[in-house]
Order: C-alpha cells, then sequence, then structure tokens
C-alpha cells in the first residue's frame, strides 16, 4: 500500500468513456422520513445534525446486503455514528474514526444506547484519522474487515447549508475519500465489501454533478473493483409514484434554488457503490462465466513503517 495514496483526480476517465456497466438495483429505504428512522433506531439527540449521515435504513440495507452476522464494520469517518449503530443492532461488530469531538461525543453515546439496549457486539469510535489505518497499531485489522460503510462527507470548512441547493466543489471531498479508500482496502477480507453512499450534490446551474465517475475511479485507485451500483431511494414509494420526504431545510434550499432561477427538485435518492478486492471481483466474475482464471501470481504490496503483512499479499 502506497504511503500517499494516488488521488481520483489522477486518475481521469478518458473523454466521452463511460463508468462500468455496473448491475443496478435500487433500495426502497424511503418508506419512511428520516427524523423517524432516527427514532426508531434509538439514535441520540443531536444526530440529524450530522448532514451527511447515511440514513438508518439505507445503512440497514448496505449491511444486510453485503455482510454477515458477526463481521467487523468500519466507518473511517463515521460522524455521528449511525452505521455503527445499525451494524451493532444487525449483529456485526463495530469500529468508527472521526477526529471531530462533537461527532465523537454524539458517536459514543449512540454507541452506548445501542449496547444498553441489548446489542452485545463489539462497538468503539476512535479519535483519529483515516490515516491511522496505514500504520502499524492497525495492523490487528488487515485482512479482517468484513465491511467499510461511509459517506462521501462534506469537507470540515464547508458548512453544508443548501442541502439541495449549489454545493461546493466536491474534488477535495472526493480526493480525500480516495486516500481514505487505500487506507481500508488492505483490511478487507477475503469476500469482504466497500460500500460508499453519496448524497446528491448539484452545480450552480441546478444540474446534477456527475459523483458516480469519479467514486468509481476513488476505487479503482485503491486497487478495488466496482461491483455494484444501486439507488437507495430516500423518498417513499406509493405505487407507481414518488412521494418526497424532504426535510424543511431541503425546501427551503428548494425556495431559495428556484428564486435564483434554478429550478431543482426536491432529492429522492442517494448513490450507492459498492466495490471488492479487485481478485474476489476477477473470481466471481470467472465463476459467473464457468471458467476459471488460467495465471496467478502474488503481488507484495508496499509496507507502511518497513512492515509487509501477510494480509497485503493478493493473488492477481
Amino acid at each position: 500500500m502506497p504511503d500517499r495514496p494516488m488521488s481520483a483526480s489522477q486518475f481521469p476517465s478518458t473523454s466521452g468513456e463511460e463508468p462500468p456497466n455496473l448491475s443496478m438495483s435500487v433500495w426502497p429505504t424511503g418508506q419512511r422520513d428520516l427524523a423517524t428512522q432516527l427514532r426508531d433506531a434509538d439514535c441520540v439527540r443531536g444526530t440529524d445534525t450530522d448532514i451527511d449521515l447515511i440514513p438508518p435504513a439505507i445503512a440497514a440495507q448496505a449491511i444486510a446486503t453485503y455482510s454477515l452476522p458477526g463481521d467487523l464494520v468500519l466507518d473511517p469517518d463515521c460522524g455521528a455514528g449511525v452505521v455503527l449503530v445499525k451494524a451493532l443492532q444487525a449483529g456485526r461488530h463495530a469500529l468508527g474514526l472521526t477526529t471531530s469531538s462533537g461527532w465523537w461525543t454524539l458517536a459514543r453515546a449512540n454507541i452506548t444506547a445501542t449496547k444498553a439496549a441489548g446489542a452485545w457486539r463489539d462497538g468503539s469510535v476512535l479519535d483519529a484519522y483515516p490515516t491511522l489505518l496505514a500504520t502499524i497499531r492497525a495492523a490487528g485489522l488487515v485482512g479482517r474487515v468484513g465491511l467499510v460503510l461511509t459517506a462521501l462527507r462534506t469537507p470540515a470548512d464547508d458548512p453544508g447549508e443548501h442541502a439541495v441547493g449549489p454545493d461546493r466543489d466536491p474534488t477535495v471531498a472526493i480526493d480525500e475519500l480516495a486516500a481514505t479508500l487505500a487506507y481500508c482496502e488492505p483490511l478487507l477480507r477475503s469476500g469482504g465489501h466497500l460500500v460508499v453512499v453519496a448524497r446528491p450534490r448539484r452545480n450552480a446551474d441546478g444540474s446534477l454533478v456527475d459523483l458516480t465517475t469519479p467514486l468509481i475511479a476513488a476505487g479503482t485507485s485503491a486497487g478495488l473493483a466496482p461491483v455494484d451500483r444501486c439507488i437507495a431511494l430516500i423518498a417513499g414509494l406509493r405505487g407507481s409514484r414518488l412521494v418526497t420526504r424532504a426535510s424543511l431545510a431541503d425546501r427551503r434550499a428548494v425556495a431559495r434554488a428556484r428564486a435564483n432561477g434554478a429550478p431543482v427538485a426536491l432529492p429522492a435518492h442517494h448513490e450507492v457503490l459498492v466495490f471488492q478486492l479487485a481478485h474476489d471481483a476477477e473470481l466471481a466474475a470467472a465463476a459467473a462465466e464457468g471458467r476459471w482464471p488460467t495465471k496467478h501470481k502474488t503481488a507484495t504490496r508496499s509496507a507502511v513503517n518497513g512492515v509487509d503483512y501477510l494480509g497485503w499479499r493478493r493473488a492477481a
């Protein structure tokens, strides 16, 4: 693993190139509004102030689909800790990292409340940057994480006031995420998954920002292979109709955008991109086609602090 992971911007798509043809699925995860989801998950007061949180229904769907009971679920930028709560409630172990004292307090409170309610698996949150995962102190996690589940987060200096209106350029956030994914890749066990959830971002003219292409580039630059793309609804389904469940802040942002001449719609979904270790994805594709890879070799990743862990040796 390189000491300085390359950013997604260093892996631009060829002009006109389409993202990989991934299987697409739609998750009906918006049948209840966010406030109800947080209440039913017994999240503590203040959790809803995390504007980039993964809604509990989406976190639960990802955990149920891409991990097994007893797995370790890691969120390297956990915010208020919703992923940790849903992991514990689903019978998984949970580990989160954050450098915000406010988020640490909320995440810790959420873990405590969840365990007090009967979730007996191990859960913890560390006051640390994701770079901790690339040090010798994280050696015990190498090859043991069943699921990395995290959100594309707004940079710390972005107040995030416009949940629906124009957003700042997400390039910085994507580059930071690309580095984090590189730190997480050696930690995945064979058969594990890495899932990134991103709320919609908009350009100044109200059009949606293409997050799929740079996020796939970020995962690929970390040595991962994209395997699924999902649309996780935050709007309810009523027959063939979508019923928006936007917050008051979202509705006000839409009103401001329209008053400024940018007719935008209320958000109805989050983007979910799923990755696996490149070798696991290759084997899965070979099995689906009824063949077996004919060439095998061992690739050794760069050591951290002069130590080369066996968990970093991947067949390719």
